[in-house]
């Protein structure tokens, strides 16, 4: 917690304005029951209706005075609560942005958005309440029990008596709800999980009627999440109650005992009426308090799970220098990729996902790479660029390792159409110019003409300006997959990875698509991945993966001749006339 209130140092200036606005405030309430007192035991009893107009005009005077602190306070600790969520949040996005695949298959997707949200909200929360509260609140509790044995010290010790009770009975409660308040924080990652996969995988679950059984499943964790917070939350329930029943027989006390000391002679009125309202302050004291409590260990619980992110480092970092090839070798290498003996395993896997992978691509080839389901193509890709580090061997793009690259530069050199096309929310043009911002219109044109996306783009009511729905959802499988082709040409990059990147096309379209691709990268080195014969049939080189080792290496003709795992898959895909 500590370390993440550090954050909080842009806003010292507001924090300090805001504490001394908060002394003001709380010397105000302090001082008011002494006025009190001096208008019934000078004013009252004496009758002295000049006297308690003077007080009564001070009262006034520093009631609004302590309102009007108050209030710029509470205005300035929201400012600086604000400022310190938005300041962590940046730092939280920008370290998960950071992070390698490994780090994100850790964490996974829905704890990142609940801790990037929620957790910060819940320090959020706690650093307002701790500026507003933590300070008035010990500040009236002391000074009220200072002045009230300043007025009787015998009568105070009631309080000397309540207080211990009090304070065991916070720390009671909070041993209790603290680990309950960590399983909530987890239950609503498992929460907001359920919820995300119902909201993207909708088609499917109302294709396979699976309505009941998501709305089951949501409602069982939902009652799991829900069970957890009633548990804490009658847990942390009782401690108000507690905390104003002993208060309020503290006042019981006072009252009966005053009354006897009045009687005696001991005291007076008002000073009586003096300590039943400090009693008063010092309850409303003792009930801020235990509402922080009640937010620190949610807020602890929330801080732990910040510090987890901030404190996990991507496993895929850059040098500190970059390797650069000699520029003569720039001069002739534009775009060549060697792997060598290439050897790479997911965490806690039983056996590598690639294994010893070796093979040469030059600049104006078309490499594919083909295979059955689960072979490494896909994972290939990712190493290529550098997604995930390999284990054994190297990757050598242009004679450097691309280790020794840093990543923005050897992403730089690659324009990368993935296997799942994701499209962002904004206009065609925008999500085209994703792949260079500072495009001019007319190289946006020609990329979605290279692409054949500018038949249907000229369809939509807006053309290029046309909104895209979050996710693409407004427009069609092979429409998404196109504009993820154009925005990739659109970089103009020495390599080009096609990851299955044709399989919602007609064969039609894919055969024009191609045949416009071979025209646009003749220069540059192009990798397609795919399932399809028929898209890496015409490849200059095809390299067929079986169980994540190297099946062959070869043109078409010659693979079909020497390697029987691309024969079997020849078969099951062409006819005979096809394959002769």
């Amino acid at each position: 917690m500590f370390r993440l209130l550090r954050e909080l140092k842009p806003f010292k200036l507001s924090i300090a304005v805001a504490l001394l606005l908060i002394l003001i405030r709380s010397l105000t309430e302090l001082y008011l029951p002494t006025l009190s007192a001096d208008m019934v035991n000078i004013g009252i009893v004496n009758g002295d209706i000049q006297y308690i107009r003077q007080v009564g005009s001070r009262m006034l005077i520093i009631t609004a005075t302590g309102i009007l602190a108050f209030i710029l306070a509470g205005y300035l600790s929201s400012r600086a609560a604000a400022g310190f969520a938005r300041i962590l949040r940046e730092n939280v996005f920008t370290r998960v942005e950071s992070f390698s695949l490994h780090e994100f298959d850790r964490f996974g997707t829905a704890s990142l958005v609940n801790r990037t949200t929620n957790d910060i909200t819940q320090v959020q929360n706690f650093v307002l309440f701790g500026l507003r509260m933590m300070i008035m609140a010990p500040m009236l509790s002391i000074g009220c029990l200072t002045l009230a044995f300043s007025r009787d010290a015998t009568l105070t010790l009631v309080f000397v008596v309540v207080t211990p009770i009090i304070f065991a009975v916070i720390s009671l409660i909070i041993r209790k709800g603290f680990p309950l308040f960590r399983a909530m924080q987890a239950k609503l990652d498992r929460l907001n999980l359920i919820v995300r996969e119902g909201l993207t995988g909708i088609r499917v679950i109302r294709a396979f009627n699976r309505d009941e059984y998501e709305k089951e499943r949501f409602k069982d964790a939902n009652l799991d999440y829900a069970a957890t917070g009633l548990r804490v939350n009658r847990i942390m329930g009782v401690m108000t109650p507690l905390i104003t029943l002993i208060m309020n027989l503290a006042i019981i006390g006072i009252v009966w005992f005053g009354g006897i000391r009045i009687d005696l002679g001991l005291t007076n009125v008002g000073d009586l009426m003096a300590l039943i309202q400090y009693s008063m302050q010092v309850m409303f004291s003792f009930i801020a308090i235990s509402r922080i409590f009640l937010v620190i260990p949610r807020a602890t619980a929330s801080a732990a799970r910040i510090n987890e992110v901030l404190d996990t480092f991507p496993e895929i970092n850059d040098i500190s220098a970059e390797i650069q090839p000699e520029r003569t070798e720039m001069e002739t290498k534009r775009g060549h990729v060697e792997f060598k003996d290439v050897t790479f395993s997911y965490p806690e896997a039983e056996r590598p996902v690639l294994s010893n992978i070796s093979f040469r691509a030059a600049p104006g080839e078309i490499t594919a790479i083909i295979g059955s389901t689960g072979s490494g193509k896909s994972t290939l890709v990712s190493l290529m660029l550098r997604l995930y580090d390999v284990d054994s061997g190297s990757i050598l793009i242009d004679g450097v390792d691309v280790r020794e690259m840093t990543q923005k530069s050897l992403r730089r050199l690659i324009g990368f159409v993935p296997q799942k096309t994701i499209l962002f929310s904004g206009t065609i043009l925008d999500n085209i110019r994703y792949g260079k911002e500072d495009a001019g219109e007319e190289e946006v044109t020609r990329a979605a003409e290279t692409a054949q996306a500018t038949g249907f783009i000229s369809e939509m009511k807006d053309g290029f300006a046309s909104v895209i729905a979050q996710g693409g959802k407004n427009i069609s499988g092979g429409q998404k997959q196109r504009l993820s082709i154009a925005r990739a040409l659109l970089r103009k990059a020495r390599i080009y990875i096609f990851d299955d990147s044709f399989s919602a096309l007609d064969y039609t379209t894919e055969a024009r698509l191609r045949t416009a691709l071979s025209q646009e990268m003749a220069r540059s080195t192009v990798f397609i991945v795919s399932q399809r014969v028929s898209t890496v049939r015409n490849a200059d080189r095809i390299i067929v993966l079986e169980e994540g080792r190297v099946a062959g290496i070869g043109s078409h003709a010659e693979l079909t001749a020497t390697c029987h795992v691309y024969r079997e898959i020849v078969a099951s895909q062409l006819s005979e006339e096809e394959i002769a």
